[in-house]
C-alpha cells in the first residue's frame, strides 16, 4: 500500500482528525489532531493490511515564533512485513504540552518519549516512567527549546550538581583507555 493511501485510510477511519496530508520527497506525513492519536496508532498497528509493527522514532519540534501551536510531536512508523512508512505529526500547544503515550502500543516508544520530554518538555500522558533520560533529574529547563539560553550551561552557578559531576569524573579518570 502506498503512503498516500495509508494517510487516506486514516482520514476515512477517523473523520475530522486529519488536519492535512503532505508529501515531500516521497515521504508522507499525516498531520493529526492530538485527541485521537492513540486510537489512530492502535489502528495502524492492529490493522493486518497496514501492520505498523515498528515505531522507528518519536521526536519533537519547536516552532517558536513561526507557527501555532508551538510544538509538534512526530512519530515515524514502519511496517516490517508490508515495507511501508508513514510519519504522523501531532500539534501540541505550549500552554499544555501534553499528548497521550503510545507505549502501550509500541514498548519501544518508552525511551523516545522520555527523550522528547527531557529535551523539549512535551509530556506523555500515561507514560509508565516519564522522567529525564539524558539530563540529571534536577536539571532546569529543556535544552532543545528555542528559547533555552544560547550560552547554555556555564558552571556551578547554573546547576548545583556541577561540582559532583566534576569530582566523579576525576575519580573515574583511572578507568579511561588510551593516552
Amino acid at each position: 500500500m502506498e503512503p498516500l493511501q495509508i494517510a487516506e485510510k486514516i482520514k476515512q477511519a477517523f473523520p475530522g482528525e486529519v488536519a492535512e496530508i503532505t508529501s515531500f520527497r516521497d515521504q508522507v506525513s499525516a498531520h493529526l489532531k492530538k485527541d485521537r492519536l492513540f486510537d489512530i496508532c492502535r489502528m495502524l498497528k492492529e490493522d493486518p493490511e497496514l501492520d505498523f509493527d515498528y515505531l522507528v522514532d518519536v521526536c519533537g519540534v519547536d516552532y517558536l515564533d513561526k507557527k501555532t501551536p508551538r510544538f509538534e510531536a512526530v512519530y515515524h512508523l514502519y511496517s516490517m512485513t508490508r515495507r511501508h512508512f508513514i510519519r504522523l505529526r501531532v500539534q501540541v500547544p505550549e500552554e499544555d504540552p501534553q499528548v497521550r503515550s503510545v507505549v502501550p502500543i509500541w514498548q519501544g516508544a518508552n525511551w523516545h518519549e522520555r527523550e522528547c520530554y527531557d529535551m523539549l518538555g512535551i509530556r506523555f500522558e500515561g507514560h509508565p516512567d516519564l522522567r529525564r533520560v539524558l539530563l540529571p533529574e534536577d536539571w532546569e529547563g529543556h535544552p532543545l527549546r528555542k528559547d533555552y539560553p544560547v550560552e547554555g550551561f556555564t558552571g556551578e552557578e547554573d546547576w548545583h550538581g556541577y561540582t559532583e559531576v566534576v569530582e566523579l569524573s576525576k575519580k573515574l579518570k583511572e578507568f579511561e583507555w588510551g593516552n
